[in-house]
């Protein structure tokens, strides 16, 4: 099939990928609820971005005195690559219906597709933001050009790393495919790493503001000068203009050049991934039979909640990559790591005791909570058509968060002890820590009922199905929040600091009574789901 015939199917491609997307977000009132939220979180920064945009362009005299240019212009090839191998492994590996567009089109009109539509979300997401702020400079600069040079620049650029970054994620599907276990090293590798990130962030923004480190030197050491100057091809036309190098020209022609080359090898390697089939060892053939080890032991086989408990565990063990949506701990974990680095004493041991309840009480909800009707689609009709009551399904969620996080809310603790924790400090802690676990759990499953997430997704070539950001953003808001106040509490009263008076009794009584109702009531509404819960 010619190049022209695969530039038309794949334009085509692009507009009805692109319409889908529109479409699932149109007629789903909850996806339109989660973007009025971003648009409303984008739009109250274009409140601050824009009148500094127009400040900047009034006020600055060269191209070099605009802040972080250099570094800025360093780090966009790269962010973009990434951002679009990301993107890659994630959503569009593979086209939807795949096998009805593979043999109506040639693999390369696929991939043009995919990569248009994309870069067509992406700019309705980041590229009518970013042309705002471009606006709004140019307005405070004078200049009626810029907006045109700054497209000239980039769409090359947005271009190339488009395709490229499309070639490395299908690269990585590829082996990850050849080799399942470098892709689940690669998966704990990014958590540790994003770990490491959030941390090194923390002791920079101290080092910084003590002034031993200097943010200038470092971002000059790695700034890329041709592509300074690839930049700097924006302002010509402009009043921030200067004498043109030929790299930037260059580099210019360089992306143009290397993107149907991409294209190339994108779509190369994606009918290698597409119609070549994955290698099966005869232990993975072998895997997907029984192996036993599902009958529930002591204490699970007491109940029949607790064995549904226990086939929540097992499945869990089996398919981590259901707790990819954990990975928000890392923001908790990073400034808490920090303080940890800057305490000693006593103070040391009470601040890991409070961080272990704290982490148990996350844990308790976040594991099986924020999605139980999501989670439960495959098997739904059988579960629901089954003897056992809605009660009962629910409660084994509640009781497989709790198995999870109540080892962490005792143990941490207790080995807190040996870091100068009081006895009864520790104590107290670990005896709250217990309830709160129990509440958060509760209050996740009504919580993750409300916003039900069925469709599955491809994360780094695992299939799995992920919480709502908006429901795990408002549980780390309530559970923490709450979390926070209860441990104030604990520490006060253990500590002998706060006396027993009738407005203390009263205050701790209303906290005890406004847990213990919103997480029954989230717990009736559960219940109330599954039971109500009818099938398209």
């Amino acid at each position: 099939m010619s190049l022209r015939a695969d530039l038309r199917h794949g334009l085509r491609i692009a507009r009805a990928e692109f319409v889908r997307s529109v479409r699932g977000y149109a007629r789903d009132r909850r996806r339109l609820l989660g973007l009025a939220v971003a648009v409303l979180f984008f739009g109250g920064n274009l409140l601050f971005s824009l009148p500094t945009a127009y400040l900047l362009g009034r006020t600055v005299r060269s191209a070099d005195a605009i802040p972080f240019l250099g570094p800025a212009a360093t780090a966009l090839p790269f962010l973009l690559v990434a951002l679009a191998a990301l993107r890659t492994l994630e959503r569009i590996g593979r086209p939807e219906a795949e096998e009805l567009l593979l043999s109506t089109v040639h693999p390369r009109a696929a991939v043009i597709g995919l990569i248009c539509a994309e870069i067509a979300r992406l700019a309705i997401w980041f590229g009518l933001p970013i042309a705002a702020v471009v606006a709004a400079f140019a307005l405070g600069l004078g200049s009626a050009t810029f907006p045109l040079t700054v497209a000239v620049v980039v769409l090359p650029l947005v271009c190339w790393a488009a395709v490229w970054g499309y070639a490395l994620g299908i690269g990585f599907l590829r082996l990850f495919r050849w080799l399942p276990a470098l892709g689940r090293a690669a998966k704990i590798g990014g958590f540790l790493g994003m770990l490491a990130l959030v941390l090194a962030s923390q002791s920079i923004g101290r080092l910084v503001a003590d002034g031993s480190f200097s943010v200038r030197g470092a971002l000059d050491a790695v700034t890329i000068g041709p592509l300074t100057e690839y930049v700097a091809v924006a302002f010509l036309g402009t009043p921030l203009s200067r004498s043109l190098s030929p790299v930037g020209p260059g580099i210019l022609l360089l992306f143009v050049a290397l993107t149907p080359l991409g294209t190339a090898v994108a779509a190369r390697s994606a009918k290698t991934l597409w119609f070549t089939d994955a290698s099966k060892p005869e232990r993975a053939t072998r895997s997907k039979t029984s192996s036993g080890g599902f009958a529930a032991p002591r204490p699970f086989a007491a109940t029949k909640p607790g064995r549904i408990a226990w086939g929540h565990l097992v499945r869990a063990v089996r398919h981590p990559q259901e707790f990819s949506h954990l990975v928000m701990i890392v923001f908790f974990l990073g400034p808490v790591g920090t303080t940890f680095v800057q305490s000693s004493g006593d103070a040391l041991g009470a601040l890991a005791a409070a961080t272990g309840v704290g982490l148990a009480t996350y844990l308790a909800g976040a594991t099986f909570g924020l999605n139980p009707l999501g989670d439960d689609r495959p098997q739904l009709s059988l579960v629901l058509l089954s003897g056992t009551t809605p009660r009962t399904l629910v409660r084994g969620r509640v009781t497989a968060g709790v198995a999870v996080s109540a080892p962490v809310a005792a143990l941490v603790p207790a080995a807190a002890l040996g870091l100068g924790a009081a006895p009864e400090l520790a104590g107290a802690f670990a005896a709250v820590g217990l309830p709160m676990c129990v509440a958060a759990s509760l209050f996740s499953v009504g919580l993750g009922a409300s916003y039900p997430i069925y469709e599955e997704r491809e994360f780094w070539g695992a299939e799995t199905v992920v919480p709502s950001t908006l429901v795990m953003v408002a549980y780390l808001f309530v559970v923490g929040g709450g979390t926070v106040i209860g441990l104030l509490a604990t520490w006060f009263v253990a500590s002998g600091r706060l006396t027993a008076t009738p407005l203390v009794a009263g205050g701790l009584s209303v906290y005890v009574l406004t847990t213990a109702g919103v997480s029954y009531g989230s717990y009736r509404y559960a219940v109330r789901r599954y039971r109500r819960y009818a099938f398209d």
